[in-house]
């Protein structure tokens, strides 16, 4: 049996998104696999590319060919040049952390209203805590003065 390492399309139309698998060269493009190794989403910026170093160079080993996908993929992670053993490529490009929505949004709106950096959950802890009492002080005192009304 001849085994390949190659490409499984999935995603939506126009957003590609691969698995790198492990497969009988007699099966359909995106049929049946033996192994799931990786993942590649080209429309990301820049590329996402994941994979099973050890595994797929358990595969290798034991023979399976790469398609020329693959083996371009696996020249930019650095397997295939560990396989044949060749110097490493320079490192990938890793996408820049994210920042945070939210807080952002938070310190935009706090720069819109001109409040200060104030914190702002112990302020309304604090003023949960004397509502409640302010509300018990004049309740004591309206039941005394009906009951004097009625008397």
């Amino acid at each position: 049996m001849a085994v390949k390492i190659r490409l499984l399309r999935m995603g939506k139309i126009r957003n590609p998104q691969y698995r790198i698998v492990i497969a009988d060269s007699r099966t359909k493009r995106d049929g049946r696999a033996i192994e799931f190794v990786g993942i590649y989403q080209p429309k990301e910026d820049p590329s996402v590319i994941e994979v099973k170093s050890e595994r797929v160079q358990y595969w290798l080993s034991v023979g399976a060919q790469p398609s020329e996908a693959v083996q371009r993929l696996l020249e930019l992670t650095g397997d295939w040049q560990k396989f044949k053993g060749l110097p490493a490529p320079p490192p990938l490009k890793v996408a820049a952390e994210r920042a945070d929505r939210k807080a952002a949004y938070e310190a935009e709106a706090k720069a819109a209203a001109g409040v200060a950096d104030t914190p702002a959950k112990p302020a309304k802890k604090a003023a949960k805590a004397e509502a409640p009492k302010a509300d018990q002080a004049p309740a004591e005192e309206q039941p005394a003065a009906n009951s004097g009304e009625q008397a």
